[in-house]
């Protein structure tokens, strides 16, 4: 099965901003925060957290640098 079958990715892919990675970090942090509620804190969902938004925080300058 696709991905971008699914209703609700489909349809952030349709409206989002023609950028696969940023609609995938988008759709990422739900999951992120899913994962921290159930682990609750510790080292490893401190990094986790710590790694989305270094990521995003990166991934979104080198955007804005390149366009």
């Amino acid at each position: 099965m696709n991905p971008q079958n699914l209703p609700v990715v489909s349809y952030i892919f349709e409206v989002g901003a023609d950028d696969r990675v940023f609609d995938s970090l988008l759709l990422a942090g739900p999951l992120v925060l899913g994962i921290i509620i159930v682990l609750n804190r510790s080292l490893f969902t401190e990094l986790l957290a710590f790694g989305y938004i270094a990521i995003f925080v990166v991934y979104t300058v080198y955007r804005g640098i390149t366009e």
